[in-house]
């Protein structure tokens, strides 16, 4: 064997040894590649069902925001019902006042009139009437200054004509009072029937506050034809 086949031989045996070292290594690197390419498929069929539960989380959060927008109309709408229920509640209460200021000397004087005059006993009062909501302590006792003169001044012209010794007079009937003035009426706020429950709530209420149903009108407006 000349030495040019032997140097040809080992070119061969080189080539070889280097083929096989890059083959070991393009084998470990398309293993590699399989792999990460398997994984990354896997990651994507996860990063897909993440994304739909997140769509999941995003429409519940959107309902539970529509859900609480709906509460807070419902407080708005009962803040605005009880408020105009205590200034109606305040106008009557101010108003039974006033004419009780009125009512309570005009009937001490029918009392002394009867009592003198006709030897009557005095009416009842409010609070001993059958069925009255009038409690004892409901209004303040005492009189103004004004009404104890008018009322006293009365009481001294029945005391003269007892003194005037007319033992067959007969006192007139007394005068009735002029009505009081109708009592201020607040219409009531409008009120519709729950569906659900059949209980009374106010009309634009878009939920239920008893059963939290939701409020549908029976007739709803038809959208409009373009």
């Amino acid at each position: 064997m000349t030495a040019e086949n032997e140097r040809e031989i080992y070119h061969k045996l080189e080539a070889m040894k280097e083929i096989r070292n890059k083959t070991i290594t393009l084998e470990r690197l398309k293993r590699s590649i399989l792999n990460e390419v398997r994984s990354g498929d896997q990651e994507g069929r996860c990063l897909a069902q993440y994304k739909r539960e997140m769509e999941l989380l995003q429409q519940e959060k959107m309902s539970h925001v529509e859900e609480l927008r709906q509460i807070h109309a419902d407080i708005n709408a009962m803040e605005t019902v009880i408020k105009q229920t205590e200034e109606s509640m305040s106008r009557k209460l101010t108003s039974a006042a006033r004419l009780h200021e009125d009512y309570r000397p005009l009937k001490h004087e029918v009392d002394l009139l009867r009592r003198q005059c006709l030897g009557l006993d005095r009416l009842p009062e409010l609070h001993e009437e059958e069925g009255s909501p009038v409690t004892p302590d409901r209004f303040p006792a005492g009189l103004s200054g004004s009404r104890s003169l008018s009322v006293g001044a009365a009481v001294g012209a029945v005391g003269a004509v007892g003194a005037a010794g007319a033992g067959s007079f007969l006192a007139p009937a007394p005068r009735k009072p002029p009505p009081p003035p109708p009592a201020f009426r607040q219409q009531p706020p409008p009120m519709k029937s729950c569906l659900s429950c059949h209980q009374q709530i106010h009309r634009n209420a878009p939920i239920c506050p008893l059963c939290k149903a939701k409020s549908r009108s029976r007739n709803p407006k038809k959208p409009k034809k373009k």
